[in-house]
Formats: C-alpha cells, sequence, structure tokens
C-alpha cells in the first residue's frame, strides 16, 4: 500500500535534523535498483512519479539507522578519549601542584593541608600530634663545593632515608631547600615521637656517596606537640622552628622539644630589636677601648674598639646578646659605620697627644664586607675612602677569609694599598690554616681566648698557643693573646715571645676618659 504523499511529509519533517545524512541516502538508493527520485533542491519538494514509498522508506530509515549508530560509537570513542585525556591532565596538574618536583614528597601546599587534617583527626580523637621541622647542617657547604646537581641528588636521598624511619601512617613534607617537616599522629608516648627523631638524626649523620663523592652531613630538628605546646596551627609552625634553631644552638646533630622558655626568648629579642632600632638615634650605644700591651716592653700600643649598647631601662647590655641580632636584621650597617666613625675620631685625637705610631683595631663584619650598600661610588668601601687610615687595624674573623669571593678578595687588597692592617680575630676557633692567609697578607693573628684561659689546665692548649706562636712567627705575622687573666698566663705568653697581649689581668675595657687617664700613667710609667 502506498502512503499518500501527506504522510511523507509528516516524516520528512521528523527527520529535518539528519537532512545531510538522508540526502546521503536518497543519493544511494539506485544503486540498490529500489527507486528513482528526483530530486530538485536540498529537501525541496520531491515529485511522486511511480515511487515504492514505503520500500524506500525502509531502505533509507535501515541506511539511516546504520549511519547514525556508525557515527554515534566514533562520537563516543573520540569523547572517552577526551575525557581520559582530560582527566589525566587535571591529575598531573593537581600532582605538580602538591608535590615537590625533585623528591615526589609533598610539598608545602599539600603540607598545610595535611597538618589541618591532622589537627582536626587529634580534636576528633583526642589524641596527640607531633610536628618535626628538620634543617639541614652542612648542606650550603655540599651545594657550594660539589655543585646544585650533587646538593638535589643529596636531597633525594635524604628524603628517601627520612621516610625509611616512618610508618605508613607518617607524612614527611619538603618545605623547599633544606628543610623537611614530619607529621606524627595518634602519639601514645612522647617517648615514641623521640624515638623517631633520634632515628632520623642517626639515618642523616651516615655518610651519602654521590657521583663517586663521599658526602657528611647532619640535620637539626625542633619539635612541638599539639594540643599541648599550642592549639593554633601558625603557632605549631613557630614553635617548630624556634625548636629547631634551639637544636642547632646545642651543637647541630640533635633534636630539640619547644618549651615556653623559647618563646620568652623570642619575645624577648623580638622586644630587643625594636629597642636597637631606636638606639642610634637616642645616642644610646658607647665605645669602650681595651690597652693591648707590648709584652716585652709593657708599653700600650695599640688599643680594641668595643661597643657597648647603654640601654635605657636594662643598662648596659653586652654585645655578645645585640650583636647577633644586628647582623640578622642588617643594623650592623649603620651601627658598623657609627662604630668605625667614633673609633677613627678617638684615633686622630690619641695620636695627636700621643704619637701617630698609635693604633686603634677595629671589629668589622662579614655582613659589612658583604653588603654593598657599604661600598662609595667609586666600589672601595667606607672604612678606606673614610677619616685617616693611618693607625687603623680592622679585625676580622676566621669565615670571611673562608668564605672568600671576588668581591671580598677586593676589598681586602684596597685595604692593604690603603695601608690599613689587617688582623684575623679568634684564631683558632674556625678552620683556616697560617699558610692559607699568608695569601691575604694578613699582619696580625690573635689567639682566641679560650686556648689562653686553659693555659694553666690544658697541655693541649699550651702546645697549641706555642704552635701558633711560632708558625705565625715565621710567616710573617705578630701575635696577640686575647683573654689574659693571670700572671702564670702572662708569664707563659711572653716565654713563647708572643707579641702583644690583652685581657682583664692587663687592663678591662675603658671608657674613652677612662682609658685616656689609663694611657697617660702607662707612658709616664714607661718614660
Amino acid at each position: 500500500m502506498l502512503l499518500s504523499r501527506a504522510i511523507f511529509r509528516s516524516v520528512i519533517s521528523k527527520i529535518q535534523a539528519f537532512k545531510h545524512v538522508l540526502l546521503a541516502v536518497l543519493l544511494a538508493l539506485p544503486i540498490y535498483g529500489y527507486c528513482k527520485v528526483e530530486v530538485h533542491t536540498v529537501f525541496g519538494n520531491v515529485t511522486d512519479s511511480s515511487i515504492d514509498i514505503q520500500t524506500s522508506l525502509i531502505v533509507a530509515i535501515n541506511i539511516t539507522t546504520f549511519l547514525f549508530g556508525f557515527f554515534s560509537y566514533k562520537w563516543w570513542k573520540l569523547k572517552k578519549q577526551f575525557l581520559q585525556n582530560d582527566l589525566a591532565s587535571q591529575k598531573r596538574i593537581w600532582h605538580q601542584a602538591n608535590f615537590d618536583s625533585l623528591t615526589s614528597l609533598p610539598n608545602r601546599r599539600l603540607f598545610q593541608q595535611k597538618l589541618q587534617d591532622g589537627i582536626n583527626n587529634a580534636n576528633r580523637d583526642n589524641t596527640l600530634l607531633a610536628l618535626l621541622l628538620l634543617d639541614l647542617d652542612g648542606f650550603k657547604q655540599v651545594n657550594d663545593s660539589l655543585g646544585h646537581a650533587t646538593g638535589d641528588l643529596l636531597l633525594t636521598e635524604v628524603a628517601a632515608r627520612i621516610k625509611a624511619c616512618l610508618y605508613n601512617d607518617d607524612t614527611v613534607a619538603r618545605l623547599g631547600g633544606d628543610e623537611f617537616t614530619v607529621i606524627i599522629e595518634d602519639i601514645k608516648h612522647l617517648d615514641s615521637v623521640e624515638k623517631i627523631a633520634k632515628k632520623i638524626v642517626a639515618a642523616l649523620n651516615k655518610p651519602f656517596t654521590l657521583n663517586a663523592h663521599t658526602v657528611h652531613i647532619s640535620t637539626s630538628i625542633g619539635i612541638t606537640i599539639y594540643p599541648l605546646d599550642t592549639q593554633d596551627i601558625n603557632t605549631l609552625l613557630k614553635n617548630a622552628d624556634q625548636a629547631m634553631y634551639a637544636a642547632k644552638n646545642m651543637g647541630k646533630n640533635c633534636h630539640q622539644f619547644f618549651t615556653a622558655d623559647m618563646q620568652k626568648n623570642i619575645e624577648s629579642k623580638i622586644q630587643l630589636l625594636q629597642d636597637l632600632r631606636l638606639a642610634l638615634d637616642n645616642d644610646e650605644f658607647e665605645l669602650y677601648y681595651q690597652p693591648i700591651i707590648e709584652l716585652a716592653t709593657g708599653k700600650v700600643q695599640k688599643a680594641e674598639a668595643l661597643i657597648r649598647w647603654m640601654h635605657p631601662s636594662q643598662g648596659c647590655i653586652s654585645p655578645l646578646d645585640f650583636i647577633p641580632i644586628v647582623e640578622e636584621t642588617g643594623l650592623i650597617i649603620p651601627i658598623g659605620d657609627w662604630a668605625f666613625n667614633h673609633a677613627t675620631d678617638f684615633l686622630k685625637e690619641i695620636q695627636t697627644q700621643y704619637g701617630e705610631d698609635f693604633q686603634i683595631s677595629i671589629n668589622v663584619s662579614p655582613k659589612q664586607f658583604q653588603m654593598t650598600s657599604n661600598t662609595e661610588e667609586n666600589q672601595q668601601p667606607f672604612w678606606v675612602t673614610r677619616h685617616a687610615t693611618k693607625g687603623v687595624i680592622i679585625e676580622i674573623t676566621e669565615s670571611l677569609v673562608l668564605d672568600l669571593t671576588d668581591k671580598v678578595q677586593q676589598q681586602l687588597q684596597d685595604i692593604r694599598e690603603a695601608g690599613i692592617e689587617t688582623a684575623i680575630d679568634d684564631f683558632g676557633t674556625g678552620y683556616s690554616s697560617l699558610a692559607y692567609l699568608k695569601k691575604f697578607q694578613i699582619d696580625y693573628i690573635k689567639i682566641d681566648r679560650s686556648f689562653v684561659s686553659n693555659i694553666e689546665n690544658s697541655d693541649s692548649d699550651k702546645v697549641l698557643c706555642e704552635v701558633i706562636v711560632q708558625m705565625a712567627h715565621k710567616l710573617g705575622f705578630k701575635v696577640v693573646a686575647e683573654g689574659i687573666e693571670t700572671k702564670v698566663q702572662l708569664d707563659f705568653l711572653l716565654a713563647l715571645g708572643c707579641d702583644y697581649g690583652q685581657g682583664f689581668y692587663l687592663s678591662k675595657p675603658l671608657p674613652s676618659k677612662n682609658f685616656k687617664q689609663y694611657l697617660s700613667k702607662n707612658h709616664q710609667l714607661n718614660a
């Protein structure tokens, strides 16, 4: 039975969305010999001259169904592949955002999340959580001497050793640089935390073999406990940091639990820093001068300028308490400038009365050498370009010579050419050798007070002092012994042929007015 034209048009209207597919079907019909169709336009009017409409529709529907299924399958495969690629891309982006690319450990971002999750678990289960902050001791030296590639390899080995010390539920993360952190949850006894810390210290204390190099490092670990120490996540991180620095101050290669005293110390340090920022403007600093005696004659030939801070409420504060702070914060630059200017002004005054041969030694921090703000327009350090340089001795540390850069070496050369003499302060406490110092034309070696103070009780310190004096003289250096506090020490050093000495037995540091009086009496005695 033939369908009417109205029915045919109704079917055609239903499949308008598939016009291109249907057109292809209708054009393909003559191949099967079912009918002839006159197509005037794309789905325009279609003539009905002796067409078996029913048969044509059946064929058209079958072919359309086949093509629709075929293209649907292709679309499904493409969509599946796209979704799989998109999912893999999302996973890769998430991994890059949350894991350290070098060690594959969680990074700072994921660490923060895991720490918050751990705190939530501790609150829910009423348990303890430990946060360990690790800083590698000696990593910088490895990086500088063997290169960053070896340093990176060391970090990956460190990460593996730390993970091996932990349980599967514990978290280890790398915060950046040579800092790692460990989260230990569900703690039953604090002894278990200490055992893990000791295990990590022992593991990292073993030698590493990296690119045919044997490397030795250690770690300092700070430990804080939630919620015993604090219930605030930011304070928890600060506590771990303070405990880690306490471990470093204990000699490194150890762990330290956070205590309330550490918080008091940091608060005191912050207050001290605030006061230091005002001290220079308030004229609270003063220079004291400790006489340096020529041991063979007893004459005062030199003096060391020593800074004192006269705090308005705490009185005189030792340099040991505030010098590390001013070096950390950069305040050493303006305070160092002030000390140098006042010392050289005082030197001129003394030289006017006692002759130009008198010298004053001034301590210069390594930070002052490294800061570009401490150079004039001609790139020379300020202690070369300002004031009279005759009679100035600059005291530097062994660490400055050990970490010598081209810039520092040039400044030392500028100092030499300007007629300024140099002295190595606290010699023997670092790692330099007399032969190494010979390259830089050092004028004086100052034996550290720790050796001098033990002369009476330690044969090894006697030998060390004797060796230092003999080798220094053979290399053309003069020797100053620091910390002479007894006549026995003075007589021993004098017998060794030590050139100069200073210490409380000879004279304590004096304010400028009292130093002038002391100098006057000494000159009268040796006139």
